[in-house]
């Protein structure tokens, strides 16, 4: 018999940012897991089926409640993959934009969406961004997607891990990206400078990407350094955005 797995989060914590659409349902292994493994987390219930509750050691301090697949597939968005685990929780707490630097240490690089509002690709964003160890994301609370399972999905347990500061103006956010010493670097297709050729040496690299079709909105790439864009051969216009951010992030970290 396999060995059961411990879920350690801290569960049933009070806090004052319930999210303001109601409840949030994290679905999935990787999302479930890191979400109770993570202390900043309140988690309010979790739904399991009984097959899958027999590999856990279930937190005594969070109310547990037991049900066939179709129960819980009912919770979850479509034919979302649930595996067997829906997590009731609130929304995780505000991070102030000045945290993503704040600390000391070698500066990591910073990732500004604008207006990429697509959950799935938020979410895979947000994954790359925490696996090449980007100090965190940055969108405008307008216009950008709500905490959800889908996004914490395609994410596979990074939102739990990663920074993601919302702020209310981009533009004066990318002024206090400066301010911190960033090299604000707008990723744009029909920019003349390919992203190597774009960075600097001596400052750490804030990255800027925009939604796809529309790019970037001309007051943010005015409040950028530089626009550059990635040496993509002609056979594709462009790429998904969050394919491009994991290949910016990939260049960006590899010349650190």
């Amino acid at each position: 018999m396999a060995k059961k797995k411990p879920f350690r989060g801290r569960a049933g914590r009070e806090a004052s940012n319930r999210a303001k659409s109601g409840k949030i349902y994290l679905y999935g292994r990787h999302a479930v897991e890191a979400a109770l493994d993570n202390p900043d987390r309140v988690c309010r219930k979790l739904f399991t089926t009984p097959e899958i509750a027999q590999k856990y050691h279930l937190p005594s301090d969070l109310a547990v409640e037991q049900g066939d697949g179709a129960a819980l597939a009912r919770m979850v968005p479509g034919d979302a993959p649930h595996q067997g685990l829906v997590l009731e929780v609130d929304a995780l707490p505000h991070v102030h934009l000045d945290e993503l630097w704040a600390g000391g240490g070698d500066p990591r690089p910073i990732l500004v969406l604008d207006q990429v509002t697509d959950p799935h690709n938020v979410g895979a964003i947000i994954r790359s961004a925490a696996a090449f160890g980007a100090a965190g994301i940055v969108t405008q609370d307008r216009h950008s997607p709500p905490e959800s399972g889908a996004l914490a999905k395609a994410a596979s347990g990074a939102l739990e891990r990663l920074p993601w500061a919302r702020v209310t103006n981009l533009s004066r956010a990318l002024e206090e990206i400066a301010e911190a010493g960033y090299w604000r670097i707008g990723m744009a297709g029909e920019a003349a400078d390919t992203l190597p050729a774009a960075q600097r040496g001596d400052m750490p690299a804030c990255l800027v990407l925009g939604a796809e079709g529309d790019g970037l909105r001309p007051n943010v790439a005015g409040h950028c350094d530089v626009l550059a864009r990635l040496p993509i051969s002609d056979a594709v216009e462009s790429l998904n955005v969050s394919n491009a951010a994991a290949v910016a992030l990939y260049e960006v970290t590899r010349r650190s």
